[in-house]
């Protein structure tokens, strides 16, 4: 992952998806990670996985792609670390999270400081 500014790249990280990390984000539950355009719109200091940045998935077409099959696309997409349970959930195991992308708590704190609101993330496999 890298976390840019214009096309200068300012930091790179490691990071886990979700537990079926192939393919873009459908349904909830699916343990799919979104694709695509988003945009930051929520900080949560009080994450459990240590700190959280949200995305904007569901976006409209998500949620309207999840209804044609009458269910939700989900929600509560994050940037997060990994927190003492994530620390457990993570051991031999890269791709953990629901949907969410996990690093380090260490690098979700620079990210965390470094981002604001409607800031675009591009998320591409």
């Amino acid at each position: 992952m890298y976390l840019l500014s214009g096309n200068t790249i300012l930091k790179s990280y490691d990071f886990g998806l979700g537990f079926q990390p192939l393919g873009h984000k459908q349904f909830e539950g699916d343990g799919k990670t979104p694709e695509g355009i988003y945009f930051v719109d929520r900080f949560n200091p009080q994450s459990r996985y240590h700190l959280s940045v949200g995305i904007s998935y569901p976006n409209e077409r998500d949620r309207e792609y999840a209804a044609q099959f009458n269910l939700s696309a989900g929600s509560d997409i994050m940037f997060h670390g990994r927190g003492p349970e994530g620390n457990k959930l993570a051991r031999g195991n890269r791709d953990w999270t629901a949907g969410c992308i996990a690093v380090r708590d260490d690098e979700i704190e620079d990210i965390y400081a470094m981002l604001r609101p409607g800031i675009p993330v591009l998320i591409y496999p």
